[in-house]
């Protein structure tokens, strides 16, 4: 039996391809991540060594730390207001949070007017989110629409949007045609293109662009945060791996114990993801009256954040062995050739002025 039949869920979509036909591949990452029964996210906990991939928060402390600072600097200049709440979508281990709120512990009344509001269907990833706050009180939500309006809000996703379903187009010889999931002559699961379609109903693309990839479901996301912004006042940090725009070439990807996949090999049992275009969320943010910033390097905006000198003060009188591992995970973050360039960070906010990391003249108009 071929690898992604050896899955209870690829045996489940192979029954229902044949019964029903081929499904889209938004449909297809949908199923693969958030299945009741076998999804991704509601088995065990896929980060870290042991799981199948590390985030930020989890290669250095000082990553959550800098965060908590912007964070910080965003309620001060909005009049420090009580009580105010933090929504983090998609969050992890609660690593991040975890370092934000011991950054801005001796900040006076921060923590006392501070709600947490998490939004995280894992049962695994809940329990350890617990953990990491300790016996700060915390909500814990399905769904962004789920968490209570009311006082002001700072929403924060990081690695949250590339994990959102997405639709792939793929362009012949007969024009424009939807990627989808189907079988192979085996009885294996294949992509296949559907039925040509109006060229209207897509996005302009170059003519040599063969290949395009929207993410409705990201742009409607970004729209709801917006949108309850305006409502509320706050402001957003979005930071993800991707590019204003895309440049055409098929982004999905699966990731399992480190490596890189074949997305259709393990259905259920493997983080799919793709990389995100910023342009549609900018705009979605602008469309609604709010501000919004980016994107920037994840290196830029942690440089700007102070990570070099916090991690000089961080290793000030650490042994060697200390300070080429915690050196490392900085340089990670930041480097090129790393997460420094492949990362971007946008931010959106009700005021104008620039959110901690970003400058005036990087407002998206």
């Amino acid at each position: 039996m071929s690898d992604e039949k050896a899955t209870p869920l690829a045996r489940r979509l192979i029954r229902q391809i044949e019964a029903t036909g081929p499904i889209d591949v938004a449909t297809f990452m949908t199923l693969c991540l958030a299945d009741r029964r076998h999804g991704y996210y509601t088995g065990g906990d896929p980060l870290g060594a042991a799981g199948d991939f590390v985030t930020a928060p989890e290669i250095s402390q000082i990553f959550g730390e800098l965060i908590g600072a912007a964070l910080a600097q965003a309620w001060i200049e909005m009049g420090r207001p009580r009580p105010f709440a933090m929504i983090e979508l998609g969050p992890g281990r609660g690593t991040l949070l975890g370092d934000a709120l011991r950054a801005t512990r001796t900040l006076p009344g921060f923590h006392e007017a501070l709600t947490l509001h998490l939004v995280e269907s894992s049962p695994a990833l809940r329990a350890a989110q617990a953990r990491a706050v300790g016996e700060r009180a915390v909500s814990w939500h399905t769904r962004l629409d789920e968490v209570p309006t009311g006082p002001p809000c700072f929403v924060l996703a990081n690695e949250f949007l590339d994990a959102l379903p997405v639709r792939q187009f793929v362009r012949d010889t007969r024009g424009w045609r939807e990627r989808r999931v189907g079988l192979d002559a085996h009885g294996d699961l294949a992509f296949v293109a559907g039925a040509p379609m109006m060229r209207a109903a897509l996005p302009d693309a170059p003519a040599d662009v063969t290949m395009l990839e929207i993410a409705p479901a990201r742009e409607a996301a970004v729209r709801e945060i917006a949108l309850r912004l305006k409502h509320t006042g706050g402001s957003m940090l979005v930071i993800d791996y991707g590019a204003l725009d895309l440049d055409g070439s098929d982004s999905l990807q699966a990731v399992r114990a480190h490596r890189a996949i074949d997305p259709l090999a393990a259905p259920g049992r493997a983080d799919l993801t793709s990389h995100v275009a910023f342009r549609p969320l900018l705009q979605a943010i602008t469309e609604t009256g709010l501000h919004a910033f980016g994107p920037l390097p994840q290196g830029d905006f942690l440089r700007r954040l102070g990570i070099e000198l916090r991690l000089r003060h961080l290793l000030a009188g650490a042994d060697a062995e200390m300070v080429t591992s915690v050196r490392a995970g900085v340089d990670r973050l930041i480097d090129e050739t790393a997460m420094g360039m492949l990362f971007k960070v946008i931010a959106a906010s009700d005021a104008a002025t620039p959110p901690a990391g970003f400058t005036a003249d990087e407002e998206w108009t």
